[in-house]
């Protein structure tokens, strides 16, 4: 399916609507030109493109290299002395702009789907591969096609599949990926939504069928994200002006506010492990080998649930799938077979020494929420064994992981090993430093190791058996992000393989 083509006073009109318009600029005399492309990358730029002006570092050689290039017209928070006589749409919040015109210069294909967008602290990436499971078990089973998925790990929309960049894309690329599920027939679309993509409107113009709300903690607070808390529970929140279902978790800190903000959607259903009021309620909770099975009730039927990996808390992400299912009436047989069956790359992968005594597990919990369950539940799954965390925190950003990922571990890790995870412009020292304050109070010192491989490899081959070693942050990914940008790295599971053979060879 094409994107259609609209003349310019079409998009100049729907800025109008919203009043976005900024300024006393004369009205564009291009108005009935057609705009072939709407753009914000220079590089892409083709004759007919109305080009977008947006970004901190933008700057005016930009605007000058997408005119040569062919763009008639430009949208701008301020005029650049580079755009000529090219006429100039001033705007307001070139953000809030950037996601309306691309939706529409999309087509609006959220209306020509059925969606559901995830938000949460944890667990979002996992419930949307629950998610997609399920509604692939029961659209296969029909003879139709799979549906796509826009998460961190990948973006799959049908016709084109490759590594994730962001949580969400940038409005030009989501609405992109969106018109290309409507073109392959995907029909049901899985996404996640960051706080930053609903804060800065990048999923502006997305009509979403389901919204579904897991937890909230503390994550994303620095001067580059969201300056408190506050505002990241509020930009989560508004998630639900765009749906008319939400699936919400009784469970979560300040429920009762999220219900509220819920109320704005057509339907509201519940999902809990503790209220048996819930729509849908968990019980019976345990670990059966290296499966999880759980006993569900829901408003069309009671089962017998199992998740086909390991994790006593990703019971709370299987029940926010159930939720989804039960909104889109989706058979009780494609659930049950979708959360056997799921299978997310980088999360709870599990691995096994060949006498049994060392247990690795790779997730990529990547903050103190994340990183508190998944130890909790190791000591769980696993009594009576050391219990090993390996992890490290992002350099330039998201500072408060740090305290929170240095408590979880302080309070229940018996040992710690701090190594490099994406440390960007800061040294990976100096992070980890900044980690062992938060150890201290709990009579822990980190191991510091900045080479990941080698930490990897003592995190393994230096326990005490039986143990259970939790390589945390990494997950699947292959690159690292240093100073001079990113470099390849072997994943997390591989190296755990690979050291794992070393020990059982001796």
């Amino acid at each position: 399916m094409q994107r259609p083509r609209l003349p310019l006073g079409d998009y100049y009109q729907l800025l109008l609507q919203h009043g976005l318009l900024a300024g006393d600029a004369p009205l564009p005399t291009v108005l009935e030109r057609t705009v072939e492309l709407v753009s914000c990358d220079s590089q892409k730029v083709i004759p007919g493109t109305l080009f977008l002006c947006k970004g901190a570092a933008f700057k005016g050689q930009y605007l000058a290299d997408a005119i040569q290039r062919g763009a008639f017209a430009y949208v701008s928070e301020r005029p650049y002395e580079e755009g000529g006589d090219v006429p100039c749409i001033l705007v307001r919040d070139i953000r809030t702009a950037m996601g309306l015109l691309a939706d529409h210069s999309h087509g609006h294909p959220s209306g020509r789907l059925t969606i559901t967008g995830i938000t949460g602290t944890k667990g979002k990436t996992t419930t949307a591969y629950y998610i997609k499971s399920i509604v692939d078990a029961w659209r296969t089973g029909q003879g139709l096609r799979e549906s796509a998925i826009l998460s961190t790990i990948v973006t799959d929309d049908g016709l084109e599949r490759r590594p994730a960049k962001l949580t969400t894309p940038e409005p030009l690329d989501l609405q992109r990926h969106l018109l290309n599920a409507v073109t392959a027939g995907s029909e049901y679309v899985t996404m996640e939504f960051s706080s930053q993509a609903l804060k800065y409107g990048r999923v502006i113009g997305v009509d979403l069928a389901c919204a579904v709300f897991l937890n909230i903690g503390e994550d994303h607070i620095s001067p580059v994200e969201h300056p408190d808390w506050a505002d990241y529970f509020a930009s989560k929140l508004l998630i639900f002006r765009q749906a008319r279902t939400a699936c919400v978790n009784l469970d979560c800190d300040h429920a009762a506010d999220v219900q509220e903000a819920a109320s704005v959607c057509q339907r509201v259903v519940t999902f809990s492990q503790r209220s048996a009021d819930a729509d849908v309620y968990a019980s019976d909770v345990r670990k059966v080998g290296h499966t999880i099975r759980f006993h569900v009730r829901t408003p069309r039927y009671e089962e017998e649930l199992t998740l086909g990996m390991p994790g006593l808390f990703n019971v709370e992400n299987a029940l926010a799938a159930v939720a989804v299912a039960e909104a889109y009436d989706i058979p009780m047989e494609a659930v049950e077979q979708g959360l056997r069956q799921a299978a997310v790359p980088g999360r709870m992968e599990h691995y096994v020494s060949a006498d049994g005594q060392v247990s690795v597990i790779v997730d990529y919990a990547h903050n103190g929420m994340s990183l508190e369950y998944l130890l909790r539940s190791a000591r769980t799954e696993y009594p009576g064994r050391e219990l090993t965390v390996l992890f490290g925190c992002t350099g330039g950003k998201g500072i408060d992981r740090r305290e929170g990922m240095g408590t979880a571990a302080g309070a229940l890790a018996d040992r710690i090993l701090l190594t490099e995870d994406d440390p960007g412009p800061e040294e990976v020292t100096d992070i980890c430093a900044d980690i062992q304050r938060y150890l201290t109070p709990f009579g822990k010192v980190g191991e510091v190791i900045p080479d990941r491989e080698e930490a990897i490899s003592r995190a393994i081959l230096n326990c005490h058996t039986p143990a259970v070693v939790v390589l945390a942050g990494k997950g699947c990914e292959h690159l690292q992000k240093r100073r001079n940008g990113p470099e390849p790295c072997v994943p997390d599971g591989l190296l755990a393989q690979q050291v794992l053979d070393r020990y059982d060879r001796g």
